[in-house]
């Protein structure tokens, strides 16, 4: 390929992201970049709170995504080696708008913008979705612990503010393709065909994508 590819893979919570970006990694042997979840001090406060726990919770995510991206293009992008990332930066905002003040906001955009403008770019954006039920079952298979008080509501509005934000990037940024899975549908965990679908998908983007160097 004439590029390095950067694959990122996001969705709400319990879609499988992680599982998906690590299959990726083993399928094409890129380096695996995966978000810090459990070491985050305020979460499992948050989900208890999220009124008096929001803004220590998303600063906290911020910062650590902004010293993995950082390393990752230091040690693998910035070398020609190929990553997929469990996550997309972006995701910051979606969290963010959905549980900061309107006031705690504005501060966190501006930290935000000054700590993202020279951060790596994807060049694929594999976006998963999939029912409020489907999301529910999941999070209670993986039993994390920090997990067990997610609201369903919260949950559910925290969807609709993906789709709406994966919507507009798809028009903002057309350089940047956005494959989309259902979740309800595919099972890339327990059936080798579903994977073997998404990765046929993903290959032929990577390959459309090297022949117009979009990044």
């Amino acid at each position: 390929m004439g590029y390095t590819p950067f694959i990122t893979v996001e969705g709400p919570i319990g879609v499988g992201k992680t599982s998906l970006a690590k299959a990726i990694s083993d399928h094409f042997n890129f380096a695996l970049l995966r978000e810090i979840v459990d070491e985050n001090p305020f979460l499992g406060k948050f989900y208890d709170n999220i009124e008096e726990w929001s803004f220590q919770t998303e600063m906290f995510f911020l910062c650590n995504r902004y010293k993995q991206l950082g390393d990752i293009n230091t040690h693998y992008l910035s070398k020609n080696k190929s990553v997929v990332a469990d996550y997309h930066i972006l995701k910051n905002l979606i969290f963010a708008q959905r549980s900061l003040s309107s006031d705690e906001y504005d501060k966190y955009y501006k930290i935000y913008q000054l700590l993202t403008v020279d951060m790596p770019r994807p060049n694929v954006i594999i976006y998963l979705n999939a029912s409020l039920d489907t999301l529910l079952t999941r999070i209670k298979l993986r039993g994390r612990e920090v997990e067990k008080n997610i609201s369903p509501l919260y949950l559910e509005q925290l969807s609709l503010d993906y789709e709406q934000t994966i919507t507009e990037f798809e028009r903002t940024h057309p350089e940047i393709p956005v494959l989309r899975f259902n979740g309800d549908e595919l099972d890339f965990v327990k059936n080798d065909e579903d994977l073997e679908f998404i990765i046929k998908k993903l290959t032929h983007s990577l390959k459309n994508n090297s022949t117009t160097n979009t990044i």
